[in-house]
């Protein structure tokens, strides 16, 4: 991060101000006005001009006319200039220059000018200066009586050079210190996010609370991630840094404690939601005969129950909640999931590979058979699904139960269609549901990205996963080989490119590949010279800079050939990578049918 950056344009406009005759001044002038031309700060014309002067009276003026008209003329450059005055090579010929900096980086210029306002005519006659000691007098009055009034209208009338910046200078860092060693960030430190600048509050940050203030707001990290508009990396302990050190490697040694953030809600979701679970009732399956009807006493008890635990969940019974069970019945697999669970005919709480169940549907799909047990029938562990009712690790709901999820189920069945995450980074927010299948995506973490527009449209939609399959099952009819395929254009064939990519996106669990390693990896250029990860190739697709499906592979083939050179000596990661590379390999081949 650039220690300028910690000034407002108001001091550094300030500070040229009172600096202009002095610069005006230099001795050879010629590198400095260069610099100035290279970043476009002074017009061709007078550069020229100034240069040709032989006279070092008339080129003093010029130069204190030319800083005058940047001034006057184009103040929103300012710290565009002293960013590019304070370049080594300036600094080393101009010592002035380096004086200067280091009053902007103490702070000491504050103290050093004291200048009055600007006046831009001489008062005129004892009549005109009574008016004025009147006028400010009142003003004064004005001042005692309506204090907040008179300080907004005097702010909106100050010249850039009367502000007074409520902001504190810092100075730089010296040779080998860190600035949040530094007292003064004992309890803040200033971070970014791209472009975007921010304080993050040690305190806030420990507890799990909105700890990054920006101007009068407060963000959550993954927040602040948004809002910097770096939602793709999803990963804030990378994206958000301070002096160019990510808050993760802080955290990793120390300088920041990090607490527990809660996870947004979903919007466009499941109604029920394993981040958002209540304590259910235990009454036994609603399906036999003697559990039809409840007493008054245990529909008030299941009401009661709901209201206490809406206020207060245990993390035990949170965490059997949120549990899944690999299932089977005979040939026929899938997972349970405990926060849809409600009884064998209500909540689709069983996830196969094409779509939800309720775990009667479930044995049905397997079995053909309508009176069949599900008790008994769906197996866990080599046990009857039974054995985790029994245990109460499942809770079944009567017909009569009227918490939250019951009543969900009732509102709305079709919302329990999809997943209640991402597929691609299994996370919860603002969700997009495929109409042809149970897969759900946030806009930008699908394949082409899915504009607001189409969210609200209400025509039926269907992701990359379910297109790939009917555009495969049409096209690829005969075999294909591998030199032929790489060859050919990815705007015919972007479909199968960005299944590829959504399918190793879904592979990664761990978004290993998915964010750029430099942030995350020390060293990283002495062993690899051309990065290359998910995130960036997803980019480069959504933007058609690939020619030809070689190409595109070619970028996905570096980050595993990557990953061995930097993990040669770490046998883990190496493994990983080299099983991603496998998966991938095959099921390219499955996707363009190459058969070599």
């Amino acid at each position: 991060m650039d220690p300028l950056d910690f000034l407002e344009s108001a001091q550094l406009q300030q500070f040229f101000h009172s600096r202009k005759t002095e610069l005006s001044c230099l001795e050879n002038p010629q590198t400095f006005l260069s610099q100035l031309r290279d970043y476009n700060l002074i017009p061709e014309d007078r550069y020229k001009k100034v240069i040709n002067m032989k006279s070092k009276d008339r080129r003093r003026m010029a130069i204190y006319e030319i800083l005058d008209w940047l001034e006057r003329e184009r103040s929103e450059h300012i710290p565009l200039f002293w960013r590019c005055v304070f370049k080594e090579i300036i600094l080393s010929q101009y010592p002035i220059f380096r004086l200067m900096r280091n009053s902007l980086m103490d702070g000491s210029f504050q103290f050093d000018e004291r200048l009055p306002p600007t006046v831009e005519k001489e008062e005129k006659g004892i009549k005109e200066d009574k008016e004025a000691r009147s006028a400010n007098i009142k003003r004064r009055r004005s001042k005692s009586t309506c204090d907040d009034e008179v300080q907004l209208a005097s702010s909106s009338q100050m010249t850039p050079h009367q502000k007074k910046s409520k902001k504190i200078a810092f100075a730089s860092p010296k040779k080998g210190e860190e600035i949040w060693t530094w007292p003064f960030f004992k309890n803040q430190l200033p971070v970014t996010c791209g472009s975007t600048k921010g304080i993050l509050n040690h305190d806030k940050l420990a507890k799990g609370e909105k700890c990054i203030k920006v101007k009068d707001h407060w963000f959550t990290p993954a927040e602040f991630e948004k809002f910097a508009g770096k939602e793709k990396s999803r990963n804030w302990k990378s994206s958000i840094r301070c002096e160019n050190i990510t808050l993760g490697k802080l955290i990793q040694e120390g300088h920041l404690k990090c607490g527990t953030f809660k996870r947004s809600k979903m919007v466009r979701k499941s109604l029920f939601s394993k981040r958002n679970t209540t304590q259910e009732s235990d009454e036994d399956e609603d399906d036999d005969p003697e559990l039809q009807v409840l007493s008054s006493n245990e529909e008030n008890s299941t009401t009661d129950s709901e209201t206490e635990e809406s206020n207060k969940q245990p993390s035990d019974q949170s965490d059997k909640e949120n549990a899944t069970f690999e299932v089977s019945c005979g040939q026929f697999f899938g997972i349970l999931h405990s926060y849809r669970f409600l009884s064998g005919t209500r909540g689709l709480s069983i996830r196969t590979e094409d779509k939800w169940m309720s775990p009667v549907e479930f044995v049905r799909e397997a079995t053909s058979q309508t009176d069949a047990t599900w008790r008994k029938d769906i197996i866990y562990n080599e046990e009857p699904l039974n054995a985790l009712i029994e245990a109460k690790v499942l809770s079944l709901h009567s017909l009569l139960c009227k918490c939250r999820k019951c009543k969900a189920e009732l509102k709305d069945k079709d919302n329990q269609k999809n997943d209640d995450e991402c597929y691609i980074c299994e996370d919860v927010g603002d969700l997009v549901v495929c109409d042809d299948c149970p897969k759900s995506f946030h806009p930008n973490c699908h394949l082409p990205h899915i504009e607001e527009a189409m969210m609200s449209d209400n025509t039926p939609w269907k992701c990359t996963f379910c297109i790939f399959k009917t555009v495969q099952n049409s096209r690829y009819n005969d075999k294909q080989k591998r030199k032929v395929v790489l060859s050919r254009q990815v705007s015919q064939h972007i479909v199968e490119c960005q299944y590829l990519l959504l399918f190793l996106r879904n592979t990664d669990k761990e978004q290993i590949f998915n964010t750029n390693p430099e942030l995350n990896l020390e060293n990283y250029r002495c062993f690899v010279k051309a990065p290359m990860w998910l995130g960036k190739i997803t980019d480069k697709l959504q933007e058609n800079q690939y020619k030809t499906v070689g190409q595109f592979e070619s970028d996905i083939q570096l980050i595993f050939s990557n990953c061995g050179c930097y993990n040669r000596d770490n046998a883990e990661f190496l493994e990983i990578g080299e099983r991603l590379k496998e998966t991938f390999d095959k099921e390219f081949k499955k996707a363009f049918n190459i058969h070599d």
